[in-house]
């Protein structure tokens, strides 16, 4: 197996995990604080890389694209909750699945009204469009290592936001224990909204990264979002911690798994046969691994509430 082709799949491992990271962090909150399954998460990542690729056309600057983008998802986010998801905090989860799913078929058609059924292109800067050398020989994609400089720098910056700030710490004790966090005056509604339009702009950062690299379509988010589920199981519900070192585990099994196994196959099944079962197993690994990860350690590697 060449080394070169080992340390590039690594590297989009990395990529796709911190890009998961950016979706589970803000799902992990929410529902650890509030104890609420929003599945329309996914459709706030759709919806961020339409307005990404809409602002980057309207404005001629990817970078204008994409601070548009986070703003006005973080709106939308805001006004979801607002108006739909604050009247499901108290229902039970069958009816917060229920409600957020209707929202996916909601947010799917209003996109197909307003964008079409054609995926649309986003472009990368022209900055990004030659690739770098990190060691001789070895060529590897400046956006992609944009991509994971931006994923590392944020996960620094909520970090320091969860562990050093007062709006951390009321995070960190809403998601331990919410009704003794209401019970000590924290108005937890409020603490909500901002987390949820802080989600929202954590997806339009994910969708128009990504968007780049992968089409911007209709129901883009609902694949990702399962993915991002896994992630906060894996890391353990309500944990920052938990949601970057389970995205990184998923992004690196799902990228490599998906790359190595059809060739590890060929060694030992016809080349046709080893590319049907290889992205089968690739496919499974990301639920064997969560099942793994539940047989030892049921709340998850890093729960919030002890």
């Amino acid at each position: 197996m060449d080394l070169t082709f080992a340390i590039e799949n690594l590297l989009n491992g990395l990529q796709f995990g911190l890009m998961l990271f950016l979706l589970a962090a803000g799902l992990t909150l929410v529902f650890g604080i509030m104890d609420f399954i929003n599945l329309a998460h996914g459709s706030l990542y759709m919806v961020g890389a339409y307005f990404a690729a809409t602002f980057t056309t309207l404005t001629g600057s990817f970078w204008l694209g994409l601070l548009l983008s986070i703003a006005a998802t973080g709106v939308v986010g805001v006004l979801l909750e607002i108006s739909v998801l604050r009247r499901l905090y108290q229902r039970d989860h069958l009816s917060q699945v229920l409600a957020t799913f209707a929202l996916i078929m909601i947010f799917n058609e209003g996109v197909r009204m307003i964008w079409g059924v054609q995926p649309l292109a986003l472009n990368t800067p022209p900055v990004f469009s030659k690739p770098v050398e990190l060691f001789p020989g070895f060529f590897y994609s400046s956006f992609r290592l944009f991509i994971i400089g931006t994923g590392l720098a944020v996960a620094a910056v909520m970090y320091l936001i969860v562990v050093k700030t007062r709006l951390g710490m009321l995070v960190r004790a809403g998601a331990s224990n919410r009704e003794m966090a209401v019970t000590m005056g924290v108005n937890i509604k409020r603490v909500f909204t901002l987390l949820f339009a802080f989600g929202a702009a954590l997806c339009a950062v994910a969708g128009t990264l990504l968007g780049s690299i992968l089409a911007v379509q209709v129901g883009m988010g609902e694949s990702i979002l399962i993915l991002a589920f896994v992630v906060i199981v894996i890391g353990g519900i309500g944990s920052i911690r938990g949601a970057l070192v389970g995205a990184l585990l998923v992004g690196v099994v799902d990228t490599l798994s998906r790359s190595l196994l059809p060739a590890m196959l060929r060694l030992i099944m016809s080349s046709d046969m080893a590319s049907g079962v290889g992205p089968a197993l690739a496919s499974i690994l990301i639920y064997v691994l969560m099942a793994a990860v539940l047989f030892f350690k049921p709340q998850g590697l890093f729960p919030a509430r002890g």
